[in-house]
């Protein structure tokens, strides 16, 4: 079977590619999504149709590099689509804050002190909105895992791969 992009099968159950993913979105994170989406529809989605309208009447479509190409990219574009479209009914929005606002939930920013003096300000949000280089991170990570429930001047204990880190609550706050 030459050329044929075999993988090796896995069990659905245990492979980490199907892990359940919290389907907790915040606002700002949902809009993004729904702006993309927008983007991809409205401006990306015509203006490959185009191209690939326009390479297709060049000819012959079996040598035609141009129609290879931006079809290829058209249908990315809608998978995309179809992709954001499901994701996007699946979420669910949290735009109210929690009643107890001294302890850390989804949403909250949350100043921490590594046992080593460094400190660092993250925001818990959705596996959709997860940017480590500006501190938002997902829900479902280890870190975040451990700081749930936890209040200033908490100590939290994270297994790394490199050993147990120790963090110290800072502050905890919520936009709006």
């Amino acid at each position: 079977m030459k050329g044929r992009n075999m993988q090796r099968w896995r069990d659905p159950k245990k492979d980490p590619r199907n892990e359940h993913k919290t389907n907790l979105i915040t606002p700002e994170g949902y809009a993004k999504l729904q702006q993309e989406r927008d983007y991809l529809w409205k401006v990306r989605h015509p203006e490959l149709a185009q191209k690939v309208q326009e390479a297709a009447a060049q000819g012959d479509r079996s040598e035609n590099a141009d129609y290879t190409y931006n079809k290829q990219l058209l249908n990315k574009t809608l998978g995309r689509i179809r992709f954001l479209d499901k994701r996007l009914e699946a979420l669910t929005v949290v735009d109210q804050k929690p009643s107890d606002q001294s302890k850390i939930f989804f949403s909250a920013w949350v100043a921490l002190e590594h046992e080593e003096g460094d400190e660092r300000t993250i925001r818990i949000v959705g596996p959709d909105e997860t940017d480590p280089n500006q501190g938002l991170i997902n829900i479902d990570s280890p870190l975040a895992r451990a700081l749930l429930g936890k209040t200033v001047d908490d100590e939290v204990v994270v297994q790394a791969p490199e050993g147990p880190q120790i963090y110290y609550v800072l502050d905890v706050r919520y936009l709006r």
